[in-house]
């Protein structure tokens, strides 16, 4: 950490011109020009089959209760058109 000393004008001085700064780089860097984000993969099909709320096996009783049961779900996936290779 830095220690300054001085007047209040002198600290206007220093301090006033650098959030003038600070003020116009943010907002040259608010105007500039915004890079295309990278386009997403599409899911592959057991991403849609886990995604869908409808497909979702859940525990009913124990310490899992109420937690997605994949095991179930990767089961019934491979009996689907999709799920088989």
């Amino acid at each position: 950490m830095v220690k300054v000393e001085g007047t209040l004008e002198e600290m206007y001085e220093l301090f006033g011109d650098a959030r003038q700064m600070v003020k116009s780089a943010k907002r040259s860097v608010a105007s500039g020009k915004k890079v295309a984000a990278k386009a997403k993969r599409p899911l592959n099909s057991w991403q849609k089959y886990v995604k869908a709320n409808s497909k979702k096996f859940k525990y009913k009783s124990g310490t899992k209760k109420g937690q997605i049961n994949l095991k179930a779900m990767s089961r019934a996936f491979k009996k689907t058109r999709k799920g088989r290779k």
